[in-house]
């Protein structure tokens, strides 16, 4: 069974609990030359920078990855005391002020923001395994949810390519029964140039060939059509194969893109010429698709 097509755009968020504890995973994927990951982890997390990096870096071939990683302790976090002896004195100050000043008394809320009237007692340590094993369930389940999320974009694409090279193929077809590819005309238009090429009375011998070598060669353009036939029949066997086959497409893009130059240079017709240009107009479609595959 072959892999599916997978686009190199995505998100996807999970997590994973025990208990209090709570790891949350969020992962955002975009268009890339190769696999880029950035991470933006919570503070005392860092150490799990290198496995998830791993995790990824196994599954994925291309894209630019930002991923965060959080940590909620729960009931596990630090607890919230009052400090009840700076309160005391805080309030006793402030009435003071408050009854000298003739301004109403301080807010229940304003107090509790002054520094040193709430104390975050030191939590206890955290198990640095079994948070470990929750970020890897994360980014497991995050990971599998990001593969799906870039396949389902990759099959999207995958009809939008193959439609696209259908009217390649459309195009191509037409090119190759153009009147202007008749034996008899090519036949005589090569005669009628070799003939004016000849009346040059000031051409050397050896220009002289290399210039009815090259009319030659221009004669016709069935050397182009077999090469876009061939292009179209390897994409679509790329595309049918699926997997991280992009850069290979883009490679193809190219090539289809300088055999249309090629019989748009060699048109000896503007109706050919015409067929030509739409074949690059395609192609140039094709490409800006193939640029988001994996």
């Amino acid at each position: 069974m072959s892999a599916a097509l997978a686009s190199m755009t995505g998100f996807a968020r999970a997590e994973a609990a025990n208990g209090a504890l709570r790891a949350r995973i969020e992962i955002k994927s975009v268009n890339g030359r190769g696999l880029d990951i950035r991470t933006r982890f919570a503070p005392g997390l860092d150490v799990f920078d290198l496995p998830v990096r791993q995790l990824l870096s196994q599954a994925l071939s291309r894209g630019s990855l930002n991923v965060s990683l959080t940590l909620d302790r729960g009931a596990a976090g630090k607890p919230i005391t009052v400090n009840e002896a700076a309160l005391a004195t805080i309030i006793a100050a402030a009435n003071d002020l408050a009854q000298r000043l003739e301004v109403a008394p301080p807010r229940v809320d304003g107090l509790l923001a002054l520094p040193g009237v709430l104390a975050f007692e030191e939590a206890d340590a955290l198990d640095e395994e079994a948070v470990g094993t929750l970020v890897t369930e994360a980014a497991q389940n995050a990971l599998s949810a990001l593969q799906a999320s870039r396949r389902e974009e990759g099959s999207r694409i995958a009809t939008t390519l193959s439609d696209q090279l259908d009217q390649i193929a459309v195009l191509v077809e037409a090119a190759a029964i153009h009147p202007s590819r008749n034996r008899e005309q090519i036949s005589a238009r090569l005669k009628a140039q070799i003939e004016a090429l000849n009346q040059q009375t000031d051409i050397a011998p050896e220009r002289f060939a290399q210039e009815v070598l090259l009319l030659v060669t221009k004669a016709d353009i069935q050397e182009e059509i077999d090469r876009l036939r061939a292009h179209i029949a390897g994409a679509r066997k790329l595309i049918a194969q699926g997997g991280p086959v992009g850069r290979r497409l883009d490679f193809l893009a190219q090539e289809f893109n300088r055999e249309a130059n090629t019989l748009c240079s060699k048109s000896n017709a503007v109706e050919l010429t015409t067929i030509g240009l739409d074949l690059k107009a395609v192609i140039d479609q094709l490409r800006e698709q193939v640029q988001n595959i994996e």
